[in-house]
């Protein structure tokens, strides 16, 4: 059982900046003027340029704390840290705008539910980048997909609350 938390817990640290940077771009919805939609038709008023840019941005500090940590055993060469960070957070952002595309496409309001690939976006966007420069098993993979479903379902329940976004999902 400590084996599978220890896991756990590993691949967790693994994603952490693609949390971050997920969770990075409502910080950015106040900053208005240049903060323009990517493609509105496409991906919704939303998205935006600077939003995408802080999401990407946001992934490569946290790459670096872990490359500082050094803990034992990492997943992935923390050596190249700032490409790792990049890979979570470009991947995180586009894994969201890909999703938004298709949400679009079939007539779904931006905060409209659009369960599990409003939870799933970013960590498939991330998985696809930097998985492949991983020590990562079908089950790890299916691991934090779960994990991320259930946990992007409260923190976007818990930023909703505290008016940090502007819908629940």
């Amino acid at each position: 059982m400590s084996e599978l938390i220890d896991r756990a817990l590993q691949l967790l640290y693994f994603m952490a900046p693609a949390y971050v940077a997920n969770m990075a771009p409502p910080f950015v919805r106040y900053w208005r003027g240049w903060n323009r939609p990517i493609h509105a038709p496409s991906l919704g008023e939303h998205k935006t340029v600077l939003g995408f840019a802080f999401g990407v941005l946001a992934a490569v500090p946290i790459a670096a704390v872990q490359k500082a940590l050094a803990l034992p055993a990492p997943l992935v060469d923390y050596t190249h840290w700032p490409w790792i960070g990049l890979g979570f957070g470009i991947g995180a952002m586009i894994g969201d705008c890909v999703k938004s595309y298709f949400k679009r496409r079939r007539k779904i309001a931006p905060g409209a539910p659009w369960i599990p690939f409003d939870q799933l976006d970013f960590v498939l966007g991330s998985l696809l980048l930097v998985g492949p420069f991983a020590a990562l098993s079908v089950a790890d993979a299916v691991f934090l997909l779960a994990i991320s479903l259930i946990g992007d379902i409260l923190v976007n329940r818990i930023a909703f609350r505290l008016g940090i976004k502007t819908s629940p999902w």
